[in-house]
């Protein structure tokens, strides 16, 4: 059996970090069980969505909201950002918090 080198290769998980702290709370209702739909929809799961979490070193300001999210592949994170029907719902978490999203790709690069 022969097995093409594309379907042989792991796919590389990527996770999205965001750091939000909500300047109202307007934007919320509409919000999350869109993103909920709209996460799934591209194959992303959400392995932390909390306001429990304690910074451990550093001394920048903490976030109301630390969120994790799971992908399958960099171009499923990327597809959900500029998802038509999640734009409108982005553009109202920006517009009422201060947000930071960072997109990881899950590899240990310092490894040997």
């Amino acid at each position: 059996m022969v097995v093409s080198s594309a379907s042989a290769q792991e796919q590389t998980t990527y996770y999205s970090i965001l750091a939000v702290t909500p300047i109202t709370d307007e934007w919320v209702a509409d919000y999350i069980p869109v993103v909920n739909q709209r996460v799934a929809a591209h194959g992303g799961k959400f392995l932390a969505r909390t306001s429990n979490h304690e910074r451990l070193e550093g001394n920048r300001e903490d976030a109301a909201l630390q969120i994790i999210i799971e992908w399958p592949s960099e171009e499923a994170a990327k597809a959900f950002v500029s998802d038509e029907e999640y734009r409108p719902h982005l553009q109202a978490r920006t517009e009422g918090s201060v947000s930071h999203h960072v997109l990881i790709k899950g590899e240990d690069a310092l490894a040997d």
